[in-house]
């Protein structure tokens, strides 16, 4: 499949394809995000939670941004599709340019945390469209960075219920909102970057991992 082409004919069909890919309808999906069987219908019914609902969706999101950001090699963080184009745009959110891979993995780690701080009622970290306070630099301190950022949101996750999942959020990012609202737009940002991510990797002549017949378990230490 040319992901380039499907990029430029039609972003949204990146996403789709993102969240078909996380549900399996493309492949079983790797074993460090899924379990080998997974549960039937009805099993799942039996103990579903709202919290656990959004937490098996953003494990398989997990999997597929941090094995992307392991992925790519040190010396193509730097890269940036489109150089120099799109200068003197003005859109609503984000960077004018396209992002470089780098600042695809920085954002995504900034807006977890961000989303976690306003899911517990805290300050979020300022300027996440522009990579956010964070020194991370380096790919390992930007893996680093990226893990303890899905360990942020899946606690603040955790804690969302029947009782309280549409209480009010305020906050810049993805405010005003409820509760149940912002852990939707969790689980739907980390797949549009993934969607972008993904063609970083191939444009580069790299497979995600998520697409290999074997993907690799995620590292825990850099």
């Amino acid at each position: 499949m040319n992901f380039t082409a499907l990029l430029k004919k039609s972003p949204l069909s990146v996403f789709v394809l993102s969240l078909f890919c996380c549900l399996g309808v493309f492949s079983a999906g790797p074993a460090a995000a899924l379990p080998q069987q997974a549960p039937t219908a009805s099993e799942l019914s039996k103990k579903e939670t709202v919290a656990s609902a959004f937490l098996r969706g953003l494990k398989c999101q997990e999997y597929e941004v941090r094995s992307a950001a392991e992925a790519m090699p040190e010396e193509k963080y730097g890269y940036r599709p489109a150089e120099g184009k799109f200068k003197n745009e003005k859109p609503q959110f984000g960077p004018a340019e396209v992002r470089a891979f780098v600042e695809q993995v920085k954002h995504v780690a900034c807006s977890n945390f961000a989303f976690a701080a306003e899911l517990d009622g805290a300050k979020p970290p300022e300027a996440c469209a522009k990579g956010g306070p964070d020194p991370a630099k380096t790919r390992n301190e930007l893996l680093t960075y990226l893990r303890d950022s899905f360990a942020a949101i899946r606690k603040s996750l955790s804690a969302i219920d029947a009782k309280n999942m549409f209480d009010p959020i305020e906050g810049p990012y993805a405010g005003p909102n409820t509760r149940l609202g912002l852990a939707t737009a969790i689980v739907w940002h980390n797949a549009d970057h993934y969607g972008q991510m993904t063609l970083y990797l191939r444009e580069n002549g790299i497979v995600p991992p998520s697409s290999r017949p074997n993907p690799p378990r995620l590292n825990e230490s850099y």
